[in-house]
C-alpha cells in the first residue's frame, strides 16, 4: 500500500524558512510594475486588460461612485500558481495551520513597510469558522507576531470559490462593522489570504469607510485572477 508523502517533509524548522530550498523556489515572488490598486503584475497582461497604471478590473470599480476610492491599495507578497494554491489549499481547508508559519517572516517584512492604524482580519461566518476550526487570515498574522483587531463580522454565504467572477463583483451585503468607535478616522489595514477579483476586500472596505475609516488598505498572501 502506497504512503500518501506528507507536506511536512518539504519543510525544515529553522530561523530562516519552513520550506526547502527546492520548494521555495516555486513560490513566485510579484516584483515589476504592478497596478496601482490591487498589485496585480502588468507585464504579462495585455494592453486591452490594463489601462494606465490600472489593470481593467480596477479601472471599472474606480468608475463605479459607490467603489471609488474604497480600497485605497493592495499589496500582495506572491503570484496564485499551482504550487501556493496547494499550500493554501492545504492550510485554508484541511485544517494544516502550521502552513501559515511558511509566510511570517516575508509578512512581517512587508507589513513593516506599511502605514495603518491597525491590521484587521476579513472575518468567517460563524458557520465557516466553526467548519475550518480557525480564521486563515487571522492565522497568518498572528504567526507573524502580529495581534489582528476585530471590527466586521459576517454572514453565512455560499463559499466564493463556487461563485462566478461576475458573481463575486456583485455579492450581497455580507459585513457589518461591530466597533464604530475603533474605525473612526483610522487607517485600516484589511488581511486576506487571496486577492482574486478583489470583491470580498471591497465589500469589507466599504463598510470601514461608511463607518468612518479614514483609509483602507489591505494585504493578503497570493494574487490570482
Amino acid at each position: 500500500m502506497r504512503k500518501e508523502i506528507g507536506w511536512m517533509r518539504f519543510f525544515r524548522k529553522d530561523e530562516e524558512s519552513y520550506l526547502c530550498e527546492k520548494c521555495e523556489k516555486k513560490l513566485t515572488k510579484i516584483t515589476g510594475k504592478t497596478c496601482a490598486i490591487c498589485h496585480r503584475p502588468l507585464e504579462t497582461v495585455s494592453s486591452q486588460y490594463k489601462k494606465e497604471d490600472l489593470c481593467l478590473d480596477c479601472y471599472r470599480w474606480e468608475q463605479d461612485e459607490k467603489w471609488r476610492s474604497v480600497l485605497k491599495k493592495n499589496l500582495s507578497l506572491y503570484v496564485y500558481n499551482a504550487f501556493l494554491a496547494e499550500i493554501i489549499a492545504r492550510f485554508k481547508y484541511r485544517g494544516d495551520y502550521v502552513l501559515a508559519k511558511i509566510f511570517a517572516a516575508d509578512v512581517l517584512g512587508a507589513l513593516q513597510n506599511m502605514k495603518y492604524d491597525f491590521v484587521t482580519p476579513i472575518p468567517l461566518s460563524n458557520e465557516r469558522l466553526f467548519e475550518r476550526g480557525f480564521n486563515q487570515a487571522e492565522a497568518i498574522v498572528r504567526e507573524a507576531g502580529i495581534r489582528p483587531v476585530h471590527v466586521l463580522s459576517r454572514i453565512h454565504s455560499e463559499k466564493q470559490a463556487k461563485k462566478t467572477r461576475e458573481e463575486r463583483m456583485h455579492l450581497p451585503d455580507i459585513f457589518s462593522v461591530t466597533d464604530v468607535t475603533q474605525v473612526q478616522g483610522k487607517t485600516v489595514l484589511l488581511i486576506d489570504d487571496i486577492y482574486t477579483t478583489g470583491s470580498t476586500l471591497r465589500h469589507a472596505a466599504y463598510k470601514l469607510k461608511k463607518a468612518g475609516a479614514k483609509t483602507v488598505r489591505s494585504f493578503t498572501i497570493a494574487r490570482g485572477g
